[in-house]
């Protein structure tokens, strides 16, 4: 087939153009490549974008991220649904994802009062197990899991939101009343065991609060004094606009680090819709409130003044954890776009939210530029 001038012209044309084109799309900045040398930055995946299903998402967990978290897969409940029965294939799918992709992998989470079936805490009567019934099946969980993926997995959330909101106490719940004060200790314990190279963490929601901040402190001392070893604490970072303040967050990582531990952030999202009356903030997944379109206001898009507020948040957000990179090792944000937050579903289903740094389109939002620009001003 002979090609006319022009038609060669063009073709030649085409293909610069997409070689151009490839070229711009890679000179894009990255979340992973504009804080390399300050921190991972990862997010929290769910089975869709693991498994290609939800195609754009894992593209741009790929050019964006170095860091995942499962967000619900590793969960007792979906990993462990009965007695002897594990259910690997999804995170089996997760791990291979961030190995294939060279991403930090976190496991997320061994231990914790949500999401775990109530035959754990039970005999075949249904009646509360004793203390060594519990203890060896929180054993042989750890064991199965964390041993499954052993140098696969670099980091685990061993114990997740076991301190009380108000008082800085541990929470009431079936671990703490059958176990006994040391279930924490336990659960570290058994997953050194299983994954002695591991990295272990502590993480919860609104440790800017002094009580339960003090209350993580007292629970870490007790840990280190029993030789046991935290290497971070996970702040989940689940906050609003305006509330809290940059400074009480800073408070709680310089409290933190003085324990000679790391801070991650783990969950990170900023919530833009108006709180039902009587919240004060937190994430405490059994709290659920009815649908009211007071609650729901930006059904059609998020207003310029709003988009501004976000994205000033996050700026200031970053600006602080790029102050404390010599103690802040990870920041995740809890979810890939807006579309993928559960902010969307509480404390009331149904509303659209926008907490995340890439849209419903897999865009990246004002905030995404703003975070980037913190990098780029601040580059020393």
């Amino acid at each position: 087939m002979t090609l006319s001038m022009n038609t060669r012209n063009i073709l030649l044309t085409t293909a610069l153009a997409g070689v151009a084109l490839g070229f711009v799309q890679k000179a894009q900045p990255t979340l992973k490549d504009t804080f390399r040398k300050d921190f991972y930055v990862g997010a929290a995946l769910n089975n869709r974008q693991i498994n290609g299903q939800d195609a754009k998402a894992t593209a741009l967990i790929k050019q964006q991220f170095n860091t995942i978290s499962p967000e619900n897969l590793l969960k007792w409940g979906p990993v462990h649904p009965q007695p002897n029965t594990y259910n690997f294939k999804p995170a089996d799918d997760y791990v291979a994802f961030g190995q294939q992709n060279k991403m930090f992998i976190i496991g997320h989470t061994l231990l914790w009062h949500q999401q775990t079936p109530k035959w754990v805490f039970e005999d075949e009567a249904g009646k509360p197990v004793s203390r060594e019934v519990l203890l060896k099946r929180l054993e042989e969980h750890i064991n199965t899991v964390v041993g499954r993926y052993k140098g696969k997995i670099n980091g685990w959330d061993v114990v997740n939101e076991a301190i009380d909101d108000q008082q800085g106490d541990l929470r009431k719940t079936k671990w703490l009343e059958i176990l006994g004060e040391d279930f924490a200790a336990k659960a570290f314990e058994y997953a050194h065991k299983a994954d002695p190279k591991a990295e272990l963490y502590y993480n919860d929601y609104s440790l800017y609060r002094p009580e339960k901040r003090e209350g993580v402190i007292k629970l870490v001392k007790g840990l280190q004094a029993k030789g046991i070893k935290v290497t971070a604490i996970g702040m989940q970072g689940h906050y609003g606009l305006k509330q809290p303040s940059i400074e009480e967050i800073e408070a709680s990582i310089v409290a933190f680090s003085k324990l000679g531990v790391h801070v991650n952030f783990t969950e990170l999202d900023v919530d833009v819709l108006p709180k039902p009356s009587r919240r004060q903030g937190g994430a405490d997944i059994s709290e659920n409130y009815a649908a009211s379109s007071q609650y729901n206001p930006y059904q059609a898009g998020l207003p310029d003044s709003v988009q501004q507020q976000l994205s000033k948040r996050y700026a200031d957000l970053f600006t602080l954890f790029r102050k404390h990179r010599d103690v802040i090792d990870r920041v995740t944000l809890w979810g890939v776009t807006d579309a993928d937050s559960w902010l969307n579903d509480w404390p009331i289903r149904g509303r659209t939210s926008y907490p995340l740094l890439f849209d419903r389109n897999y865009e990246s939002k004002p905030a995404f530029r703003e975070v980037v620009q913190v990098a780029q001003k601040n580059k020393q």
